[in-house]
């Protein structure tokens, strides 16, 4: 948009200011000419037009309540044009202009209003020109630092060439990709983040101290993943400002999508190593090539630790990976961060005293407590592992505690294999092949005559053990009636051999429950 001081620079329109205006409005930018003989042409007018007349609406209404109907308008100011009938500008709207604050500039005879629309229609041309020109200009500079490796940081260093304003990039789990002359605290990225995950994503997010910051959304695989931020509303920001972060939003999608990708690619990576390292057999030999990728000694003594949530489901589990990743980044382990469909596992050299591993676990669960505001992360230990080839029970032990964990709404966030009961502790201990078939041989009658019969004997089971062999309790939370419950237990004795009245029996089921609920084999 051109300005009335620009306009007042070209000479040839022998402009003469009369009235400024407000502090500032000759400054501001004016949206076009609208040239009007109308008593009232606020009907009519754009905001922040520029008003052209010779006014013959004289006679017609005062000078004050034209002027209060162009500034009703919000218009940009009156050009007020002499002819030979009227050689000087009106004093009353001269002091109507003074006292609403619009400017008021006088053009002389011999200039005619189609000199001043064309002189506007310039100034916009080469307006329009040099934002295309700066625009292919800065793409191509946004190109090259893509191109050549310089990532969010890169792309917003030429950004702050051509302005300086205030920047980060922050994605939809909270974490600073880059910035530049800005800070943001985990709080600042939590709100950014809420206001990402919004639909549709909001323009601007307030950021407590720092005020509110423009949002311009950043897509990458079909989704709004990151957005850049300024610390400045849209409000103070000028055109070409907006322009600009526009543009470098949509360079910094190319950025992200790269990113993504290769977090999909380690990811995946991660993933068929803990494959391997569960699978046993000729894929073990593997291991160790796959750990020393990630920076990881094979040969030396290993950890392993699974994080979940207590009482989440897997959908929360999106982003944890990633943030479980940077963590070990930041303290300066490094680790295969593999996420699973219950859990995320982290398997990292240890070499320092075992009692310092729930230390660290502890850190962790912090860590990601404050990038998941209102979620409970819990950690599963295993014992460490002399080598790689020793991993696989440590794996297993490490989930299972997690899963333990996940179960509980309150105590411990960090729990080690062999602080969970005892029977758990045994059954870690044993071929995960045996205990499989174990509980399979018990629970297989009663699943097949529930799955033939639609009847309800497993649940029974559970349920009876879970309250401690106490009939009424149990009848009560099956809501069936006491003989109901005898006549399914009988049937239970008759299906397995084990009478649920015996001790011995009663460990044996409930040994092959846990069993079951353990499922080991599962990779996820």
């Amino acid at each position: 948009m051109f300005t009335l001081q620009s306009l007042l620079r070209r000479a040839a329109l022998e402009l003469r200011v009369l009235v400024p205006g407000d502090p500032g409005a000759l400054e501001a930018p004016v949206a076009w000419v609208h040239n009007t003989e109308l008593p009232d042409p606020s009907a009519y007018l754009r905001e922040g037009e520029l008003v052209l007349t010779n006014g013959l609406w004289i006679g017609q209404v005062p000078a004050a309540r034209f002027v209060q109907n162009v500034k009703r308008a919000k218009a940009g100011g009156i050009v007020f044009g002499l002819r030979a009938e009227l050689p000087g500008t009106p004093g009353e709207l001269i002091e109507a202009c003074r006292a609403e604050g619009l400017p008021l500039l006088e053009i002389s005879v011999a200039v005619p209003f189609t000199a001043v629309s064309k002189a506007v229609a310039d100034l916009l041309a080469d307006e329009r020109k040099q934002s295309l020109v700066g625009m292919v200009r800065r793409g191509d500079a946004l190109a090259t630092a893509i191109s050549r490796g310089a990532g969010a940081s890169g792309v917003l260093d030429v950004l702050r060439r051509e302005h300086d304003l205030p920047l980060a990039v922050v994605d939809r789990m909270a974490r600073s990709l880059a910035v530049a002359g800005a800070t943001l605290d985990v709080d600042q990225l939590q709100a950014v983040a809420a206001a990402l995950a919004r639909k549709p994503p909001a323009l601007e997010v307030e950021l407590g101290g720092a005020g509110l910051a423009a949002l311009f959304p950043v897509g990458a695989v079909g989704d709004i993943d990151a957005a850049l931020i300024c610390l400045r509303p849209l409000r103070e920001l000028t055109t070409p400002e907006r322009q600009a972060l526009e543009q470098t939003a949509r360079f910094l999608s190319l950025e992200v999508a790269k990113q993504q990708a290769v977090q999909g690619i380690e990811m995946r990576f991660a993933g068929e190593l803990l494959e391997m390292i569960l699978s046993g057999g000729w894929r073990a030999a593997e291991v160790p090539g796959r750990l020393r990728a990630f920076g990881v000694d094979p040969d030396g003594p290993l950890a392993v630790c699974a994080v979940a949530f207590a009482g989440g489901e897997a959908a929360t589990l999106y982003g944890l990976a990633e943030v479980i990743g940077e963590f070990f980044a930041a303290e300066g382990v490094p680790a295969v961060v593999a996420g699973g469909s219950q859990d995320v596992v982290a398997v990292l050299p240890w070499r320092n005293p075992e009692p310092e591993l729930p230390m660290l676990a502890q850190r962790l669960a912090g860590s990601v407590e404050r990038r998941f505001p209102g979620l409970r992360p819990v950690v599963g230990l295993g014992g460490l592992a002399a080598h790689a080839a020793e991993l696989r029970p440590q794996l297993l032990q490490s989930r299972e505690a997690c899963r333990v964990l996940r179960r509980t709404r309150t105590g411990p966030s960090v729990r080690a294999f062999a602080e969970l009961g005892t029977h758990r502790l045994l059954l870690g201990l044993l071929d995960t092949e045996t205990l499989r078939h174990f509980s399979g041989s018990l629970l297989g009658p009663l699943k097949d005559h529930d799955r033939r019969r639609g009847g309800e004997l497993e649940p029974t089971l559970r349920a009876f053990l879970d309250h401690d062999g106490q009939w009424a309790a149990t009848a009560a939370a099956l809501h069936v009636h006491v003989n109901t419950l005898r006549n399914r237990l009988a049937r239970i004795t008759e299906l397995t051999g084990r009478d649920v009245a015996r001790t011995e029996d009663r460990v044996d089921l409930f040994l092959a429950l846990t069993i079951e609920a353990m499922d080991w084999a599962q990779p996820g």
